[in-house]
């Protein structure tokens, strides 16, 4: 019998054999105890031991799960499952309430792109959306462009990347991933006949159109690091892809896009701290690009065009960003004029021309504007905002000459609403609120923003949303704490109607809007990155007892969540205060901080070097081993955890989960219950298909809810 793990039978059962492994099919079987192979690195003057490493040698020469790996991940999702037993019914009562919210068979807002309006539909009882389009916003002559039911018929996994269609409508360009490793293929539709060409190219990230009609610009990864270094032009119609460029430059990555006026094509190459972009005019499709500034430590710029001049969004003397134009003949700095001039309480985040105005999205004081400039008087006001917990961003803008321009708004409250602004008039025309089934009422529900105090005495935003009648002043209430906080992501208060199967049970939900985001401005993001990383987990823990403290919920009572770099946030705040914190939910977690970041054939590594740091240098190793959770897991009481992982993650990959769960067994002195749960078939984002997606939703929920004893 291999010693892969072992378990132990406290009654007796149906013993079932997988492989070599011995599985009981019972609710009271004991978790899998992973096997121990010690492997001892030494990095500069430290020795690092991982008794798990072998978890991470998952797939042999032939891309198969080796077998002595599957056969732990089954077990562990057998024992998941199990142990979950008894929540079943629960599960299909939150899935059967979260399904009867969704209008199942439904169109999106159409927008305007050429001679035609696009739109998608979904279809009750079917996974996925239908691409189409039709003459105008009603729908007649109605054309399907891509039916991605059809598409995934056979497949575990399906998802679009790129979708574009070339300037006279007749081609569509767009990208597939049928694994959830994120590797999209690209392929191209005569829209014209319905046909596919035979035009094929793998491990695309990025593309657009030249207005020939006739050239793609793309953007490809690298095989092993997933990297995208390769910028290539391809002739439709043919096997010819000409690399134009080549990013040798570890840490960056490049991408491609194209101006709304769609009259140039910018190739950017950018790092966490530093971008570098080239221009070419998309008639000129065989041109050569340009550079417009050339790469500078610590410079961040992007570049649009509008009537003849760049327009720039840099960093240069402006901590929160600025915006200037520069001639396109030469757009050194000493040829820059201010357009949008620096803030110190206002960060500038995107730029975007219409015909006759910009539009510019920016964060002020925890909240997100979009301000709208008249490009012939200058003028500038913002787009009201109804409420003081929200979230708004631009929607689909395809059409350069217009003075409307389409943005989305939603709160914890109030479901996602699409809005039609005439620049001009200034007035906004509701198009489509999303529709919640079952009679919901915005009204039963409140949400407010309050500012919990760090231990440095910095104030953290947290939104938070109950359902009326909740007590939420003598520590009663369940709550669910979430947070991310890391790559200057910003965490907006967003509408889920799934949350309210949380919310009508009495369970607040809560946003710890901690550094790391950039919620309060660019220098929000520099506190919670590199050499001041461990500013976000103390925010984490300190927002939660200033929760506790101000008896929003007790620590008996507090759930927190995360997922990804947030997955790593739950590792690290569990380390620190597990006393704090009824249960933890760790969705994809980075939590082998160390051997991941000391591993540059891994996707994202070198990249990730001035985010985090590198480990190879003593300084970095010294900060990123002080909060590493796989490196940190030591013999103390630890609360209950559910850690979820997918097999094909190419971003966190599944082993990170798996040993933190595997280590923490072996150390914890508690009988509190941990599991791991592997999705064997998908990627980052767990499953693709809508249902399949609720489900999980279902069971994570019928999970949190759990341990406020709330179990119907």
């Amino acid at each position: 019998m291999t010693t892969l793990l072992r378990l132990s039978v406290f009654i007796a059962g149906i013993i079932i054999v997988v492989g070599n492994t011995i599985i009981v099919a019972q609710e009271n079987m004991t978790p899998p105890v992973a096997k121990k192979e010690t492997r001892v690195s030494k990095v500069l003057d430290t020795e690092l031991r991982d008794d798990y490493f072998w978890l991470r040698s998952g797939k042999d020469a032939n891309g198969k799960v080796r077998k002595e790996v599957e056969e732990y991940l089954v077990a562990e999702n057998k024992y998941t499952e199990a142990a979950m037993k008894p929540t079943d019914a629960f599960q299909k009562t939150l899935y059967d309430e979260m399904l009867g919210r969704i209008k199942q068979t439904d169109l999106s807002v159409p927008y305007r792109y050429g001679n035609y309006f696009y739109y998608s539909k979904t279809e009750e009882g079917k996974q996925y959306p239908v691409s189409l389009r039709a003459k105008d916003a009603k729908g007649t002559g109605e054309e399907i462009l891509l039916d991605q039911n059809e598409l995934a018929k056979g497949l575990a996994y399906f998802a679009v990347g790129d979708y574009a269609i070339s300037d006279d409508g007749n081609l569509l360009a767009f990208s597939t991933d049928t694994t959830g490793y994120r590797q999209y293929k690209l392929q191209i539709k005569d829209l014209r006949t319905g046909k596919l060409l035979p035009d094929a190219i793998e491990r695309v990230t990025s593309v657009v159109w030249a207005s020939d009609n006739k050239h793609l610009f793309v953007v490809t990864e690298d095989a092993v690091t997933k990297r995208s270094d390769k910028f290539w032009r391809h002739e439709v119609g043919t096997n010819e892809n000409k690399l134009l460029f080549e990013e040798k430059d570890v840490l960056f990555n490049i991408s491609v896009g194209r101006s709304r006026d769609k009259k140039m094509i910018f190739l950017s190459s950018v790092a966490k701290t530093m971008r570098e972009s080239y221009f070419l005019q998309s008639d000129n499709p065989l041109g050569q690009f340009k550079s417009i500034l050339s790469r500078e430590k610590d410079h961040e710029y992007s570049v649009d065009y509008y009537d003849g001049k760049f327009y720039i969004l840099t960093n240069k003397n402006a901590p929160n960003f600025r915006v200037v134009t520069a001639p396109v003949e030469d757009s050194r700095q000493a040829n820059w004029k201010d357009f949008v001039a620096a803030s110190p309480s206002v960060k500038y985040e995107d730029l975007n021309f219409f015909k006759n105005h910009a539009v510019v999205y920016e964060w002020e004081n925890g909240l997100e504007y979009l301000r709208v400039i008249d490009m012939k008087s200058n003028k500038v006001h913002r787009i009201a905002t109804p409420e003081s917990v929200y979230s708004l961003g631009l929607s689909t803008n395809k059409e350069f000459d217009t003075d409307t321009v389409r943005f989305s708004y939603t709160s914890l409250i109030t479901p996602n609403s699409t809005f039609d602004y005439n620049m001009k008039t200034k007035r906004s025309t509701l198009l489509k609120q999303q529709e919640v089934l079952g009679g919901y009422d915005k009204n039963q529900y409140e949400t407010k923003r309050v500012w919990a105090i760090a231990r440095d005495g910095v104030k953290v935003p947290v939104s938070l949303v109950w359902k009326k009648g909740t007590r939420i002043d003598d520590g009663s209430a369940p709550m669910l704490l979430y947070a991310y906080g890391s790559y200057g992501y910003s965490t907006t208060p967003n509408f889920n109607s799934n949350r309210l199967s949380l919310l009508n049970r009495g369970v607040v939900f809560a946003i710890a809007h901690i550094r790391g985001g950039s919620e309060m401005g660019e220098q929000w993001r520099l506190d919670g990155r590199m050499f001041k990383k461990l500013n976000t987990f103390n925010d984490f823990v300190d927002c939660a007892e200033w929760l506790v403290k101000n008896k929003f919920t007790s620590s008996d009572r507090l759930v927190i969540n995360g997922g990804s770099a947030g997955g790593l946030l739950m590792g690290v705040v569990v380390n620190m205060r597990p006393d704090l914190f009824k249960a933890v939910v760790a969705a994809v977690p980075f939590v082998d901080v160390m051997n991941t970041m000391l591993d540059e054939t891994l996707p994202l590594t070198t990249e990730e070097w001035i985010e985090w740091g590198n480990p190879n240098e003593k300084d970095a190793f010294d900060y990123m081993i002080k909060y590493s959770p796989y490196d940190n897991i030591k013999e103390q009481n630890y609360p209950n955890m559910l850690v979820l992982v997918s097999l094909n993650d190419s971003q966190v990959p599944y082993w990170e989960g798996a040993k933190f769960v595997a280590k923490l067994r072996a150390m914890k002195t508690d009988n509190n219950t941990i599991l791991l749960k592997t999705n064997m078939g998908a990627g980052h984002g767990g499953a693709s298909g809508r249902y399949d997606a609720l489900k999980e939703q279902a069971f994570n929920y019928a999970y949190i809810l759990s341990q406020f004893g709330i179990r119907q």
